[in-house]
C-alpha cells in the first residue's frame, strides 16, 4: 500500500514468450525474462519478488522512471526566466533523480493496451506545481510497449502549465547473464559516442565535451566493461568507476543507436536506440551488498549496469547543453527502444 492505495502489477508477454512485469509504484520494471542462446529463460533485471519491497527496502532506483529531472542538478538549484528554484539536496550538495520523493517513489495510474506490434501499458500521473521544488503542474505519460520483435519501446510525453525543466529516464539495472548471477564486468559494451561530459568530484559536469579517444571512456568498439573500470584516470576516480554521460553521435533527430551490449556466456544481447542526445552509463559502483533482491540474491558491487538515455546532467545550469526547458503549449516527447536478442 502507498498512501492508502494498493500497488498494481502488470504483465506484458509477446509472441516469443518474452515477459516483462511492471508495477504502478514508480512505473518500475520488476522483471524481464528473455531466452539465452540455448533457449533458457532468465530474468535480466535487478529487483524484488514482492512489489512492497520497493517501498520498504533500500532500492537505489531499481527499474524505476526517474524525474522530473533524471540525473543531477548542481547545488540543488536552477534559474529559469530570472527566478531561482531551490530543490532537495539529496546527493551531497546536489539534487539527484527528482529529489526526496521523485517519480520513482509515487503511485502512477496504469492502463493496458493492445497495439499493432504487441502489448503495452501506459502509466500516467500529474505532478503538482511545486512538487519537489519544481514549477508548473506537469502531466506525464510513460508507455511501455513490448513488441513481437523483442523490443521494449519506452515513450515519454509531458505538458506543463508553467515554464519548467523536464528530463525523464528509465533506471533499470541489467545483468544479461541473469540477475544475481555475478558482476557485469565481462559484458562487452559499445557506445555510439566519441565524446563524453567530464565531471567534478561531486559528479556535476564541468561543461566540457571531451573526446573519448585515448581514455577509459572509449567504447566505440566492443570492450569489456571491466577492462579499464579501475583505471587511475581522474574521472574514473571521481565516479568510483563509470557513472558518466556520453554524448551520442546521432544520425538523425529520430531514433539513433546509443549502445550495444553482449554477454558471452549466455549469448544475450541488448541494443539501445533513443531520440535523446545522451546516455548515462552507470556500472553499479554503489551497489554494496546491502540490497537482497529476487530469489534471495544479494546485489554486490557492479552486479548490474544502467543505460539511462537522457539530456545531459545539470543542463538547466549549462546553457551550452541541449535545453531541458518545457513551456506551456509545448509537449515533451522522448523515445527509447531496448531490443534483446542472442548471438
Amino acid at each position: 500500500m502507498v498512501d492508502g492505495h494498493p500497488i498494481e502489477l502488470v504483465t506484458l508477454t509477446n509472441a516469443a514468450g518474452v515477459e516483462i512485469t511492471a508495477i504502478t509504484y514508480g512505473a518500475i520494471i520488476t522483471s524481464w525474462k528473455v531466452p539465452d542462446r540455448a533457449g533458457q529463460m532468465a530474468d535480466i533485471v535487478l529487483g524484488f519478488d514482492d512489489p512492497a519491497a520497493y517501498v520498504k527496502a533500500n532500492a537505489p532506483y531499481l527499474g524505476a522512471v526517474v524525474g522530473r529531472y533524471g540525473n543531477r542538478i548542481g547545488n540543488a538549484q536552477f534559474a529559469l526566466d530570472g527566478r531561482t528554484y531551490k530543490l532537495a539536496a539529496n546527493n551531497g550538495v546536489n539534487h539527484l533523480h527528482g529529489g526526496t520523493r521523485g517519480f520513482d517513489k509515487v503511485l502512477w495510474n496504469a492502463e493496458t493496451q493492445k497495439t499493432v506490434d504487441g502489448v503495452a501499458v501506459a502509466f500516467t500521473r500529474t505532478s503538482a506545481d511545486g512538487e519537489e521544488g519544481y514549477p508548473g503542474t506537469l502531466k506525464v505519460r510513460v508507455t511501455y510497449t513490448l513488441t513481437n520483435k523483442n523490443e521494449l519501446i519506452v515513450s515519454y510525453e509531458a505538458t506543463t502549465d508553467k515554464p519548467t525543466v523536464v528530463n525523464l529516464t528509465q533506471h533499470t539495472y541489467f545483468n544479461l547473464a541473469g540477475q544475481g548471477t555475478g558482476d557485469i564486468l565481462g559484458h562487452e559494451l559499445r557506445l555510439n559516442a566519441d565524446r563524453y561530459t567530464p565531471v567534478d568530484k561531486t559528479l556535476i559536469p564541468t561543461g566540457e565535451l571531451a573526446p573519448v579517444e585515448g581514455t577509459p571512456f572509449d567504447f566505440r568498439k566492443p570492450t569489456r566493461i571491466g577492462a579499464r573500470i579501475n583505471s587511475e584516470h581522474p574521472q574514473i576516480q571521481f565516479g568510483l568507476g563509470y557513472d558518466h554521460n556520453w554524448v551520442l553521435a546521432r544520425s538523425s533527430e529520430d531514433l539513433s543507436l546509443a549502445a550495444d551490449v553482449y554477454e558471452p556466456t549466455s549469448g544475450r544481447t541488448l541494443q539501445v536506440s533513443t531520440t535523446e542526445p545522451g546516455v548515462q552509463f552507470y556500472a553499479g559502483n554503489f551497489l554494496d551488498g546491502s540490497v537482497t533482491g529476487k530469489s534471495g540474491h544479494v546485489y554486490k558491487h557492479r552486479y548490474g549496469f544502467c543505460l539511462e538515455t537522457q539530456h545531459f546532467p545539470d543542463s538547466p545550469n549549462k546553457p551550452q547543453f541541449p535545453s531541458t526547458t518545457l513551456r506551456p503549449g509545448e509537449t515533451y516527447r522522448s523515445r527509447t527502444v531496448f531490443r534483446t536478442g542472442v548471438k
